[in-house]
């Protein structure tokens, strides 16, 4: 049995801060057990949480040790270790957990336990991560700032005051104060871009197709939802991502990786051409400090040979997210039509789920089809821009973090938002084009607020992507992260 070296052990704090990558190698050498490390995080996660409420339904410690403890008995007995092994994670609370509390932040479910994984989550308990909680959503997912009747919110890395945004905003929070080294969140308007521009991290909406969704009962309608990483830098964001992606027949839109993306950024980018599309000319409201923010940030792109060039393309913006508005209330609406229809589980939807259900009850099946021939079309323009360009740029966010007592901004730069997502209809273009978007940490203003930048790419250039924001991560002059 060969023992664990302990020379050069990092302390607690130490190890919490060491990349994802840096971890599983540690691991695998056997220079971190992962009792260690297991240990190092739930002390973090007890000196932080209570302060911001990113983790929930943790898990017994004792039971978390347990687990670690089987974990380094295995390696001792020279066992494998898959690329995950020993990392401690948790999970968004709108993916199902086997024997986990899944409460999608909804008192509905507010005691449910899974017997089944979702698909990725099957994959990250394979590749050895150990489970140890979940990570705070809005209800059902709804809206970019995460609080819900369950929980109660979760509160901004840099300012408790702020929202933390979402729907993924557990994780973002949970990541940027070093409560886990890396983890998973899902995106359909914006939803592992919005809180990782929040909490000055990177999150990647992945291609449709690349992570597989599901068991879901809706197989070939969902198509804009996907699930994807978050990380405290690129090369953690594609460790995750290649045990999530990868094709799985009971996913029939679901393809299969080309190879691994970890070591795929061994090649640098090379450089290449970005289309700013700011705010779209005027159409986009954008709160006051946002824009040069990014600006500022696609400025660095030079120092690895990206050009950048400001552009408006000649689309229908405003039609653009109507067909948005509509397929979102199509699937997600009538999703949530089941509860709806039951008066005592209607009593206990937000305001917003009984909205997108009512309005998905107007549509006509023309409405719908309308709407998909017009992101048809915004595809076929997104392929005439990348003829031209390798990426697209534009703000992650419209605003800054808000109050987190504020639901939803009800007005941007003076302009009344007309729903509780419209305030996010800059994350709409990438979600309808089915194209993989990072959001690479943009800065702070004055107010010490951070903000982000969706870089976006050709569909399935997931990689290509991942290597323009590994080139960006070069130029920061700060880390990832609050800590």
């Amino acid at each position: 049995m060969r023992p664990i070296t302990k020379h050069a052990v990092p302390p607690a704090g130490d190890i919490c801060r060491l990349s994802a990558v840096e971890l599983a190698g540690e691991i695998r050498q056997r220079r971190l057990s992962v009792r260690e490390v297991a240990g190092a995080f739930l002390d973090r996660i007890e000196a932080v949480n209570p302060l911001v409420n990113a983790i929930v339904s943790l898990r017994e410690r004792a039971d978390v040790l347990a687990e670690a403890d089987r974990a380094d008995a295995h390696l001792a007995q020279g066992g494998g270790a898959g690329s995950l092994y020993g990392l401690p994670i948790a999970i968004k609370d709108l993916a199902q957990t086997k024997g986990l509390r899944t409460t999608f932040g909804s008192p509905i479910f507010a005691d449910f336990i899974p017997d089944t994984d979702d698909f990725f989550v099957e994959r990250i308990r394979k590749a050895g991560a150990i489970i140890i909680g979940k990570t705070n959503v809005p209800e059902f997912g709804l809206g970019s700032n995460t609080y819900n009747p369950v929980f109660g919110p979760t509160l901004n890395a840099f300012d408790p005051a702020l929202t933390a945004g979402g729907s993924s905003g557990g994780a973002a929070v949970a990541l940027a104060l070093d409560m886990v080294p890396v983890a998973d969140g899902s995106d359909f308007g914006g939803s592992l871009r919005n809180p990782a521009a929040y909490n000055n991290v990177y999150g990647f909406r992945p291609s449709q197709g690349l992570v597989p969704a599901g068991p879901d009962v809706d197989v070939f309608h969902s198509q804009m939802g996907v699930e994807g990483p978050m990380g405290r830098n690129i090369r953690d964001i594609a460790l995750l991502l290649d045990e999530q992606a990868g094709y799985h027949p009971h996913a029939p839109l679901s393809h299969d990786k080309t190879g691994s993306f970890l070591e795929g950024l061994r090649t640098k980018a090379s450089g290449g051409r970005i289309a700013w599309l700011g705010d779209l000319g005027g159409r986009l409201p954008t709160e006051p400090g946002v824009l040069g923010l990014c600006e500022a940030a696609l400025a660095r792109f030079a120092d690895a040979s990206f050009h950048s060039e400001a552009l408006v393309p000649d689309v229908d913006f405003e039609a653009l997210w109507q067909a948005f508005v509509t397929l979102r209330q199509a699937s997600s609406g009538c999703g949530l039509k089941a509860h709806y229809d039951e008066p005592a589980k209607r009593g206990l939807l937000k305001p917003e789920a009984i909205w997108e259900v009512e309005q998905a009850m107007r549509l006509t099946a023309p409405q719908i089809h309308a709407a998909t021939v017009l992101r048809t079309s915004w595809h076929r323009a997104l392929l005439a821009l990348f003829e031209r360009f390798d990426l697209i740029a534009l703000p992650t966010a419209q605003v800054f973090p808000f109050d987190v007592t504020t639901h939803w901004p009800r007005d941007v730069a003076g302009r009344a938002m007309d729903s509780y997502h419209r305030w996010m209809q800059v994350s709409a273009f990438a979600t309808l084009g089915g194209c993989p978007a990072l959001n690479v940490p943009a800065g702070f203003d004055e107010k010490g607020r951070p903000m982000g930048m969706q870089l976006i790419g050709r569909p399935r250039g997931d990689l290509a992507v991942l290597r323009a924001g590994a080139a960006y991560e070069a130029t920061l002059p700060w880390a990832a992260g609050a800590a």
